[in-house]
């Protein structure tokens, strides 16, 4: 089993920010496990205190005293640390999460969509969890070597030999726990990678249910959901054999180097080289440092955030989509492409096209299957930046634009368009004036239907029963908020034609005040256009009218009409 790679730089950098994300927690959980440890560690010495005072003249209740406040001290160490653990880890949870999906949102399209949605759900949920835990895996994981590495100081202190002879042990110890570690990572970052895609079949079958449901395909679709489970198993079997093995060995090292303490010890004594309470601080010292089983376990939990940070971090380095600082100046919303190009590997998908889309005028964008029309639509309201070429609307190119700007300005319609939100108010909306949001349902052909439900546009979204074409509806009155351009990608496909004629006449109105990009399969929506941009392999072949454009065959193919 090969070693799991470690976190880049960045993802170092995400361990740190989580630990800062935790706030006073981590520091108030390395007060608490600093005290517990140094407790811990001062015990065996007040109790062989104890012990020759007993054995001596003097009074040993000071020595008690110490030996009950130390023990105090450590059980109260053992109380609070789980409970100051548990609320450093959900802020910083919280905090990785919002960060997360923030920058998922602003991904680029084309990146987002290279991932299943399910690994990235996976990321989101229990990945980051894991990664959100960095604080106290860190704090544990440093305050864990305390009692090891204390206990050799205070053996060397009481005897030189005392200190080798458990040092010796530490040695070797140390080695196996290194080869834990490669083992370990390399199970976990693995076990994570075909969790998410498990994840990811799930989601993709849960998204086609009726599909299957449609065939009859349920027992093949678990089959195919559940195929990575024996991978997953040999990756989680990976991670638990390499701790029992380190388990296995630690607990047989262990007790051998509290033998030869112990031996060396009361060779010690019986030479009158150290007193009785020396050698009973050097038995607990000596179980103290060869009990490791507390690093072993910290050292599981770090490994388990290393690999969940790193996971976080190859998301969290793709640069998100950058947004400029300039607002759209007033202007009619003239859209204009110089040289547009987009590649998908080494095919292009658009071929230097250049275009202008007059100001509130409609420009129908048609096809065959494979031409670039999405494509087209994508880069002309920057859903996806151009390879090369830009886009401009009235004049600014849109990479200069802000962010908000941006999406004030442009609206989109979509074939299947998803709607988030409690509300309709908000799916729709998206915190516009009441009464633009009355007129865009009212242009999209869906007020009869929300003043039909009990809370009109107040209605939750999750208890809106809506067929394909009332949702294509309500994202066109989404897309309507916009005030300068307006692009509709198939976005009528599950209307009727009489709901679709009513939406056109009000969009292809030459007093609409939008400009419009759109894309069609259908001849009529083509011929209501003023222009039409013929695509053909990505390149454009001709911007003309519908009705002179119908003369020529291979234009009346695109829509299966006679060659």
């Amino acid at each position: 089993m090969g070693q799991a790679p470690l976190p880049s730089p960045a993802g170092r950098s995400l361990l740190l920010r989580c630990v800062r994300a935790a706030g006073g927690s981590a520091v108030v959980l390395a007060l608490v496990c600093v005290t517990g440890a140094a407790a811990q560690l001062a015990l065996p010495a007040a109790l062989g205190r104890t012990v020759d005072t007993l054995l001596g003249s003097g009074s040993p209740a000071r020595w008690l005293l110490v030996t009950g406040l130390l023990i105090a001290t450590a059980a109260a160490a053992e109380v609070l640390s789980p409970l100051v653990t548990g609320a450093g880890n959900a802020r910083a949870t919280a905090w990785l999460r919002r960060t997360l999906a923030g920058h998922l949102i602003a991904l680029p399209v084309p990146v987002v969509r290279a991932h299943p949605v399910g690994d990235l759900v996976a990321r989101l949920t229990g990945q980051a969890t894991a990664a959100g835990t960095a604080a106290s895996a860190v704090v544990l994981g440093v305050t864990s070597i305390v009692p090891p590495i204390g206990s050799l100081v205070a053996l060397l202190l009481i005897d030189v030999r005392l200190g080798l002879a458990c040092a010796a042990g530490l040695l070797v110890l140390s080695l196996l726990l290194r080869r834990f570690v490669t083992d370990a990572s390399a199970a976990a970052r693995d076990y994570q990678v075909v969790q998410g895609r498990l994840a990811a079949a799930l989601a993709e079958a849960l998204g086609g249910s009726r599909t299957i449901a449609a065939a009859g395909t349920a027992g093949r679709e678990i089959d195919r959901i559940l195929r990575p489970l024996p991978e997953l198993s040999r990756h989680g079997r990976g991670t638990w054999d390499a701790l029992a093995t380190a388990a296995g060995r630690t607990s047989l090292l262990g007790p051998l180097t509290q033998i030869v303490v112990l031996a060396t010890g009361g060779l010690l004594l019986g030479a009158g080289r150290i007193t009785p309470g020396d050698l009973l601080a050097a038995t607990q010292y000596a179980a103290l440092g060869a009990g490791l089983g507390a690093i072993l376990a910290t050292l599981n939990r770090l490994i388990r955030v290393r690999t969940a940070a790193a996971r976080a971090d190859e998301l969290l380095t793709v640069p998100a989509t950058a947004h400029g600082c300039r607002t759209l100046r007033p202007g009619p919303g003239e859209l204009r492409f110089l040289r547009v190009s987009v590649r998908a590997g080494d095919r292009p998908v658009l071929d230097g096209v250049d275009l202008v889309v007059p100001a509130g005028r409609t420009v129908a964008v048609v096809g065959s299957s494979g031409a670039g029309k999405s494509t087209l639509a994508a880069v002309a309201g920057r859903l996806l930046d151009p390879d090369e070429g830009c886009v401009l609307l009235d004049g600014t190119p849109l990479p200069a634009l802000t962010s908000e700007s941006l999406r004030r300005a442009i609206g989109y319609g979509f074939e299947r368009p998803s709607l988030f939100g409690r509300t309709v108010r908000e799916a729709v909306g998206l915190g516009r004036p009441e009464a633009l949001v009355r007129a865009t349902t009212r242009t999209a052909a869906i007020d009869d239907y929300l003043d039909r439900l009990p809370h009109g546009l107040d209605t939750p979204l999750r208890a809106l029963p809506r067929s394909g074409g009332e949702n294509q509806r309500l994202g066109l009155a989404r897309a309507l908020t916009a005030e300068r351009l307006l692009i509709l990608d198939d976005a009528s496909s599950s209307l009727d034609t009489v709901t679709e004629a009513r939406i056109m006449d009000v969009l292809l109105a030459p007093d609409s005040g939008r400009t419009r990009l759109i894309v069609t399969h259908r001849p009529a929506v083509a011929a209501r256009a003023d222009l039409v941009a013929w695509l053909s392999h990505g390149r454009l072949v001709r911007v003309d009218s519908h009705d002179r454009l119908w003369a020529v065959p291979d234009y009346r193919a695109v829509f299966g009409g006679p060659a």
